[in-house]
């Protein structure tokens, strides 16, 4: 308890009580004498009474620079309480003749000076910066509870040399209102003029409740101008307290390429709940990823499976400090050496796999078409035949959009690998499935690091082709929705995750320069041609797939009549292989043509009915 506030608040409330006497016989000298005695027998009295109502209440552990709605109240509960003690310690002493009128203006004098105090220092306190001179100019976009929460802060707090000069909100009622004395100044269209006219050095979003699309827009639109952008927290981290909404961030490229929230259907996971759980690949950024959010669901056992043993490592750090009781396992092995394999297989018994391992990088496939056929063709065989051989319940392949008319190495194989799937999902009692996504942003070698990296080096940026597009998702969004295809996938199906609209490669990186503080001419942009295997747009869907809707609004299945026919199927896989383990680059290139020329409609070859033990639905 501060002494300050206690030595103010005893000299306001004699000086109330002073008044009182004075206005209740209009002069000092007017006031009679035998009320003289009594005048200053209460003078004592009376801010004790007070002080002691004050802390009772809990007065003197309120912060007077934030005073608000329940400190005021709080405030006028204890003066009316000292006033009823006031009120019977006069009746109880005996003090025939006191005026009575006294008690009632003393506490509305005390009422007025104990709360003028309080409001007067946070007037001050929030003052704001005197002169705009140097202060970062800020436009804040949403004139809500979150905009009125910023702007609260940026007034109170004016060593942060912020200065609030207007609002955008679209909300015709509140044009031309103020908020904490800045002004509603227009609406969202227009934001640019506003930010040229009034110098705008800073734009805040302050719209957590707002849709992923008004969001996305406006982001879109302040960082049109010259301005820099920034973002309060979503509305879910500022509920659950991890953040405050005055903590801005910078807006990030997932803001401007973002779609709408993930459904997340919790009742579909349950299949992982208690289970013991495999991840192939789990160094890598999708891998690592699946790890976390399988690790939140509470499996009985969680194996880490990977070749790179520094990557494991971390990854099994990371879990064992989260989750502490979770019983974590690192295994380190090559999915092609299916002795390993099958050992782990036969001691762990995995009941869900999620095969995640693969080679994903297109030109560098190109130039190593063995090693992508080994690694994506071979591995998948290995990982998916020991799973079946022991028992296991689920088995999911994370497969790409790549694989879909592939003209690509690494869209080839993975083509293949989702074949493999499909073949043996038809001869086996396991659940095989595989899924297909994207372009994931900010994973491993993808096109966001290149550019961050190429425009801190002050450029130039390389785009393969102005034409070029992809399909974009963040890594935790196209994690959530695949542990949720796993779930409503029926035997033998490829699924497709609900990717929104393909983004063009140059937008990306011009809005990654704009992220990054410079202005679209200060880094130039470079386009280098397409590179060998790549596409200038992405599918989802092969030619005769025909899709369906699953349980998940967000998933489709992409479902053809059934396997590879036998007739053309194992031996040409069977030369496959064998072309790739001595290295023949050439034969793997020519034998992955064949291959898929054999899987495309109209190409003679016949796909075999899917049969399995028990239905194709589970």
């Amino acid at each position: 308890m501060k002494a300050a506030p206690i030595a103010v608040d005893a000299l306001l409330v004699a000086v109330a009580y002073s008044l009182a006497f004075v206005l209740r016989f209009d002069s000092v000298r007017n006031i009679p004498e035998q009320h003289l005695s009594q005048f200053w027998l209460f003078l004592a009295i009376v801010p004790f009474i007070r002080l002691a109502c004050n802390a009772a209440w809990g007065l003197y552990r309120h912060v007077w620079r934030y005073v608000g709605t329940r400190d005021a109240l709080a405030v006028a509960g204890a003066t009316f309480t000292g006033s009823a003690i006031f009120a019977l310690l006069v009746v109880m002493t005996g003090q025939q003749g006191f005026p009575r009128s006294v008690v009632g203006i003393e506490f509305l004098l005390s009422l007025v000076m104990l709360l003028g105090a309080r409001l007067g220092w946070r007037s001050w306190a929030e003052r704001g910066p005197r002169s705009a001179a140097g202060a970062t100019r800020t436009l804040v976009v949403g004139a809500g509870d979150a905009g009125e929460l910023l702007v609260r802060d940026l007034v109170r707090r004016p060593e942060r040399n912020m200065l609030p000069i207007g609002f955008i909100d679209d909300d015709p009622r509140k044009q031309g209102a103020r908020i904490h004395g800045v002004e509603v100044v227009g609406t969202r269209a227009d934001l640019p003029r506003i930010v040229q006219e009034r110098k705008v050095d800073l734009v805040v979003l302050a719209l957590p409740g707002a849709s992923l699309k008004d969001r996305r827009t406006l982001a879109k639109l302040a960082a049109a101008t010259p301005a820099q952008v920034k973002t309060v927290p979503s509305m879910h981290d500022i509920i659950d307290g991890k953040v405050s909404v005055s903590e801005m961030r910078d807006v990030a490229i997932e803001d401007l390429l973002g779609r709408e929230q993930v459904v997340t259907d919790t009742a579909l996971l349950g299949y992982l709940c208690g289970r013991r759980v495999l991840v192939s690949g789990a160094g890598g950024s999708i891998g690592a990823e699946l790890c976390r959010q399988i690790a939140n669901l509470q499996p009985a056992q969680l194996l880490l499976l990977g070749h790179g043993e520094n990557s494991i490592y971390l990854i099994a750090q990371e879990l064992t400090e989260k989750f502490g009781a979770l019983d974590v396992r690192s295994l380190i092995a090559d999915t092609r050496d299916d002795k390993r394999i099958g050992r782990i297989f036969e001691e762990f018994r995995p009941e869900v796999v999620f095969h995640a391992a693969a080679h994903k990088h297109v030109p560098l496939m190109e130039d190593n078409a063995a090693e992508a056929v080994t690694n994506n063709v071979l591995g998948t065989r290995v990982m998916a035949e020991a799973a079946a051989a022991a028992g296991c319940e689920r088995f999911v392949m994370v497969s790409t959009d790549k694989a879909v008319n592939p003209t690509s190495i690494m869209g080839r194989s993975k083509r293949l690998a989702e074949l493999l799937i499909q073949d043996l999902a038809s001869r086996s009692e396991s659940l095989f499935v595989a899924v297909r996504f994207g372009n994931v942003l900010g994973s491993r070698g993808s096109v966001v690091p290149l550019f961050r990296q190429q425009i801190a080096a002050g450029g130039p940026v390389t785009v393969t082709h102005p034409d070029m597009r992809r399909y974009f998702m963040t890594i935790p969004e196209a994690v959530t929705l695949l542990l949720q295809a796993a779930a409503v996938g029926r035997q033998g199906e490829v699924l497709m995750l609900e990717m929104g609209e393909p983004v063009r490669i140059v937008d990306l990186a011009r809005n990654l320069i704009k992220l990054s503080g410079f202005r679209p001419e200060d880094v130039e942009i470079v386009y280098t041609g397409a590179r060998p295997g790549e596409k200038l747009f992405e599918e989802l869907l092969v030619t005769d797939e025909a899709a369906r809707p699953t349980d998940h609004p967000q998933v489709f299945a992409a479902r053809r009549a059934g396997p590879p026919d036998p007739r053309w199927w194992p031996p040409l896989l069977a030369r496959l292989l064998a072309a790739a383990a001595t290295q023949d680059d050439a034969a793997v290139r020519d034998l992955l043509e064949q291959a898929i020329a054999a899987d495309q409609p109209g190409s003679g070859a016949p796909r075999a009915p899917m049969s399995t033990p028990g239905g194709d639905a589970r």
